[in-house]
């Protein structure tokens, strides 16, 4: 608590507030206080033609890019589909060359560019960290600090460097950053608004209220108190990586017995009545160390962190199972909190823990909200279009426009002429179709039990595939679940698959009344006819689909239904595990032909298996495979 309060008190807060760990003041007002620019200044914020403003995220996990022009998002994507490399932390050089060649801009022709975070707030709240912890932490210490300095800190020297940009350079609070991608991006005029993540610069979650072009965030919660850091440390401890594979856990708890392991969970966490908590740091070690628990954590739930490669056993499920249930009871108290003290009929979700769909499904059950709108790319990618649209509204003072970002198809997109040189290249036999010879074709071959590469249109962003690049089956077959696991993705059993609806028959199959078309809302399935979307709880994490988002998606699948009987199908991300969602007609084809797809289907082109078994690489196959069993 003496730490919270210093740094409150350092920011000039007067009284403290009564809630024991919200506190007032903790947010640097990009208004109120000057931004730690150089080479810029507020006199060249002024009305002009067109407004360009180029987003980054970087250095710490998933980097994107993300474009703004007159405050309307028409491009973003992350570094990870271009690099291959999942997650992928590097400057987004290649997200940005894209975002700026699909506007047809140069780097110059950028008003601002603007990072999501202030590299200086984050070294004071490490250097403090590291003061406060010691003196253990020093191999952290000079891990952190080498990387700080080595690169971190320099932001907008790297920023020039690799862009070659000579403009402005902006920074935003990280959880701003957050904030303002869920609510610019959504169509409300007001909102309560609540970011949960890991750790920004110091906040780990902040509540607070917008109306029209005004954002502010009144209450946080400050590091090392973390509901996203306490999810990572369970996630490191059922050996499962961190900052990846949350969602693992996610899907691992319906598993277990949450009661189990629940007293447990009482010792590391207290929970109060306004949602603000405590963590019990003596069981952590992310403070000063390079793990996440420490032997006080091992020993409370009875032995060392689960080798990644070891059987998950019921011991694991129960523990994901309390965890989900504790953080459910923590982010419903937030939101009830921010509903109190901000009552709107609007409630904005952004930052990591946002992508939480089950703790999400339970905030709609609450009904505290009329309208709630999570930022698709709710991560530290969506912190791109966040930053943009924060200094494009609140610091500019430009009037806040409805669908500023009406879907998430904002990446790339390649003609069939592209696609077909890649099949060329690769010596694929393949046939080209209409559009709607392709629609009846695609529903045919899923009806017949065939599981299908889908590659159409312009790339999602965020973490999932809706429609653009995804893997696609029928629902109604159980075994499809396993198939598709584990010879097509090569994933754990134990993890479920989302459906895709037809909007207008979601609440025929899903105890669900408002549009879900960001796989964001998990809700109780109704009907028993389509096992292999079915989680074990009876649930599913939920994708609808309207033809004005994805056109030619929508209408295969309402051709599935006329063929069918039934407007659902499987619909998951396109790779394999380990590898990113693939991003280009040669990401797509070496997928689809190193796996156990029966169809590919790309652009105007439909490419079989059966015919182009001489091009599948064994080797490949095997890499794929890991240490999975197909037997």
């Amino acid at each position: 608590m003496a730490y919270i309060t210093f740094f409150t008190r350092s920011l000039g807060c007067g009284k403290e507030t009564k809630s024991k760990i919200f506190q007032c003041g903790s947010i640097n007002h990009i208004k109120n206080r000057p931004l730690p620019v150089q080479n810029a200044n507020f006199n060249m914020f002024q009305a002009q033609k067109s407004i360009k403003i180029l987003g980054l995220s970087f250095f710490y996990h998933d980097s994107a890019a993300a474009l703004i022009v007159d405050g309307y998002v028409v491009a973003a994507c992350q570094e990870e589909r271009f690099t291959r490399k999942k997650h992928d932390a590097s400057f987004p050089k290649r997200a940005a060359s894209f975002c700026l060649a699909h506007a047809a801009l140069d780097i110059n022709a950028i008003d601002y560019v603007v990072f999501y975070e202030k590299p200086l707030l984050k070294f004071e709240r490490l250097l403090t960290t590291y003061i406060r912890v010691w003196p253990r932490g020093l191999a952290s210490f000079i891990y952190a600090m080498t990387s700080l300095f080595g690169e971190k800190q320099w932001i907008e020297q790297k920023i020039r460097q690799e862009l070659g940009y000579r403009g402005p350079v902006l920074y935003t609070e990280h959880h701003y950053a957050h904030a303002a991608s869920a609510y610019y991006a959504s169509n409300f005029d007001d909102a309560a608004v609540v970011t949960m993540d890991g750790v920004g610069e110091f906040d780990t979650v902040t509540v607070g209220y917008a109306s029209g072009n005004t954002m502010r965030l009144i209450r946080s919660i400050h590091f090392p108190h973390s509901l996203g850091l306490l999810y990572s440390a369970v996630t490191y401890y059922l050996g499962f990586k961190v900052n990846s594979a949350e969602y693992k856990v996610m899907g691992l708890a319906p598993y277990g017995n949450p009661g189990r392991y629940l007293i447990h969970f009482k010792k590391l966490i207290e929970i109060y009545e306004d949602g603000s908590f405590h963590l019990n740091m003596r069981y952590f070690a992310y403070e000063y160390g390079l793990t996440m628990t420490n032997k006080n954590f091992d020993m409370l739930f009875g032995g060392p962190p689960r080798d990644p490669e070891a059987a998950l056993t019921q011991h694991h499920k129960d523990i994901a199972a309390a965890l989900q249930k504790i953080t459910e009871e923590v982010v419903l108290r937030i939101v009830a909190y921010a509903k109190n003290q901000y009552p709107s009929t609007n409630l904005c979700l952004a930052g990591g823990v946002a992508l939480n769909c089950v703790a999400n499904g339970k905030i709609l059950e609450q009904k505290l909200f009329e309208h709630i709108y999570i930022q698709p790319a709710s991560g530290d990618a969506g912190g791109a279009v966040g930053a943009a649209l924060y200094i494009y509204y609140d610091v500019l003072g430009n009037q806040k426009q409805h669908d500023t970002m009406p879907n998430v198809f904002l990446g790339t997109a390649y003609t069939n002429d592209e696609i077909q040189k890649t099949l060329d290249e690769n010596k694929a036999q393949y046939r080209e179709l209409s559009d709607q010879e392709l629609i009846v074709h695609t529903a045919r071959l899923i009806a017949e039990d065939n599981v299908i590469g889908w590659f159409q249109g312009r790339m999602e962003f965020g973490p999932r595939a809706l429609g653009a690049r995804s893997i696609i089956a029928d629902a109604r077959n159980k075994a499809n679940w396993q198939r598709v696991n584990l010879k097509i993705k090569f994933r754990e059993s134990f993890r479920p698959f989302a459906p895709t609806v037809l909007e207008e028959h979601t609440q025929e199959y899903f105890d669900l009344s408002v549009p879900s078309p960001y796989m964001l809302l998990v809700a109780n399935v109704k009907k028993d006819t389509i096992p292999a979307v079915t989680h074990v709880d009876g649930s599913a994490r939920i994708q609808t689909i309207r033809r004005e988002n994805h056109a030619l998606y929508y209408d295969m699948i309402q051709e599935f239904y006329r063929i069918s009987g039934c407007p659902v199908i499987i619909n998951t991300s396109f790779n394999v595990r380990g590898e990113p969602i693939v991003e280009s007609p040669e990401d797509a084809f070496r997928c689809f032909i190193n796996t156990y797809m029966d169809y590919l289907i790309i652009g105007n082109f439909i490419v079989a298996k059966k015919d182009n078994m001489r091009l599948v690489d064994s080797d490949g196959l095997k890499k794929y495979l890991g240490g999975f069993s197909l037997d």
